[in-house]
């Protein structure tokens, strides 16, 4: 057996083998921060098999708000990453796609069967499409800065926070009965078609980055009072907040008009070469001879 397997000495010039590199933790931490609102998102739709409806709108509630700032978390640590974007993106799906239409259908569109369903199926969709356009919007070069304020359509958190809004109702005392379903139903195809939609609105992403220092305790009172109300009133607030939202739709794709003009307004005309011009006339006098 010895000659079988021979002793022997490792080369020393044999290359060592290759190891990953250590990833830092700042790259780390936003993932962790998107897998946590999936994990939420994943959650709801159990709970939603349940019938618990509450803790599952609860649950997507939470899953925004994390959605919310696991970019900025990532943005502070310099911590982005095209895998962070990706697992950002297929998270969004899972947790304002996905949950929001299984929720929605097992709580009234199932009396509908197979109609209730299909409305499911394209407000899911309609929230992938949305998703995939985003992404394929940021890598424009030729996007004007000023565009980063709006969003093309509504975008997937607000729309799976604004479609529950028939179970904020219902939670409030609103009963839903089997003649509500076709109202979810119409109010949902109406969300999903604002998503996937071109109407701009408005994002919010360049506002508050620089404070005024007399508006610091302001903010930080209404901070306080809006959190107040959502821990003491939570469905109260969502309704508001919902409402509030639809209702400025048309004012942010005012405000998208009246700066899209302002554009084209400010933009130089081009100036004819005069060379051009001598050119032309001499076309002008030919054909006219």
């Amino acid at each position: 057996m010895d000659d079988l397997f021979p002793p022997f000495a490792p080369d020393a010039n044999e290359p060592r083998p290759r190891r990953f590199k250590p990833v830092p933790l700042r790259m780390i931490a936003p993932n962790m921060i998107t897998l946590m609102a999936l994990c939420l998102g994943l959650t709801a739709i159990r709970l939603a098999f349940e019938g618990k409806f509450e803790p599952a709108v609860i649950a997507i509630v939470a899953a925004a708000f994390l959605d919310g700032i696991d970019g900025r978390v990532a943005r502070m640590l310099k911590g982005t990453s095209r895998f962070g974007a990706e697992l950002d993106s297929l998270a969004d799906f899972v947790n304002f796609g996905c949950a929001p239409a299984l929720i929605l259908y097992g709580f009234a569109l199932k009396e509908l069967r197979a109609v209730g369903w299909i409305v499911a199926l394209i407000f899911a969709i309609a929230m992938a499409l949305r998703l995939a356009r985003f992404n394929a919007m940021l890598d424009d070069p030729n996007r004007p800065a000023w565009k980063k304020d709006f969003f093309v359509g509504m975008p997937a958190p607000a729309g799976a926070l604004t479609v529950l809004l028939p179970l904020y109702l219902h939670f409030l005392g609103l009963p839903v009965e089997r003649w509500a379903a076709p109202v979810v139903l119409g109010y949902m195809l109406c969300i999903a078609l604002l998503v996937v939609s071109t109407v701009p609105t408005f994002s919010g992403k360049t506002v508050g980055k620089r404070v005024p220092r007399e508006a610091v305790l302001p903010i930080f009172l209404v901070v306080v009072a809006a959190f107040g109300l959502l821990i003491s009133f939570p469905f109260e607030a969502m309704v508001a907040t919902s409402v509030g939202y639809l209702v400025t739709l048309p004012i942010g794709a005012a405000q998208y008009r009246r700066r899209a003009k302002a554009e084209e307004r400010a933009a130089p005309t081009a100036i004819p070469d005069d060379d051009d011009d001598a050119e032309g006339t001499e076309h002008d006098r030919a054909v006219d001879s």
